[in-house]
């Protein structure tokens, strides 16, 4: 394989931040802390991420975490989940990104060339649950930072909530999707899983959705209470 250096020379800030995520993860840190991160990003690029006059001897802990944060930082483009109090782990679309850093334009070598931790099979039902999820508008909403355009039928199809879906059952849904979300997480949390067609499944993408879930319950919350309040179809 060529040597891809100079790709990752002109890299932006941002990719070096996931290239640095990537490297936690090799070392058996995921999820990582923000303070991981900003340590190995500075020790990585100490230029990039240095403290201005003291880049040899200090990081600048706001160049990392302001390429983190907000809806073009990579939290809201989907690239890093948060999955706990200032905890992240890489998603797959980050993953896609390290490997088109890594790679440039050849195809990835098989899973020797990017250290990834050993995968397995997602099963059926657990596959479906994600497929529908990832496939909602409110999840494609979310993702490109379109927030504001939510609507409540966006979140019931996230949700799976139907028409008729009224009372008890509306609590009933959403604990199943809290559920679902929390047993893949906890499958997930020490390996990553593959679907059917491929598709790599990382507790970052878990944790993503679970970000929506959570997202989409408050903003909600008084649509969700009257449907709570009326009974449901005879």
């Amino acid at each position: 394989m060529r040597s891809n250096l100079s790709t990752v020379a002109e890299c932006t800030v941002p990719e070096k931040i996931l290239l640095a995520a990537l490297s936690l993860e090799v070392e058996g840190q995921s999820p990582f802390s923000a303070e991981a991160l900003i340590v190995a990003a500075w020790r990585k690029y100490p230029r990039t991420f240095g403290l201005k006059g003291y880049a040899d001897l200090y990081p600048d802990s706001n160049k990392v975490l302001s390429s983190i944060m907000g809806v073009k930082g990579l939290a809201g483009r989907g690239w890093l989940a948060k999955v706990g109090q200032k905890l992240y782990a890489l998603t797959c679309d980050g993953r896609q990104v390290v490997r088109r850093i890594l790679h440039g334009d050849e195809a990835p070598e098989p899973v020797a060339a990017v250290p990834v931790v050993e995968v397995r099979r997602v099963a059926g039902e657990h596959e479906k649950f994600l497929t529908a999820l990832w496939r909602s508008g409110a999840f494609e909403k979310y993702q490109e930072g379109r927030k504001l355009e939510l609507t409540f039928g966006d979140a019931c199809g996230f949700w799976g909530l139907g028409d008729a879906t009224r009372g008890p059952a509306v609590n009933a849904r959403l604990d199943q999707v809290r559920a679902a979300l929390d047993e893949l997480a906890r499958l997930l949390a020490k390996k990553d899983a593959t679907l059917s067609n491929g598709r790599s499944v990382s507790l970052g993408d878990v944790a993503f959705l679970g970000n929506v879930n959570a997202h989409l319950e408050e903003r909600f919350s008084r649509h969700l209470n009257l449907l709570r309040s009326r009974a449901g179809r005879p």
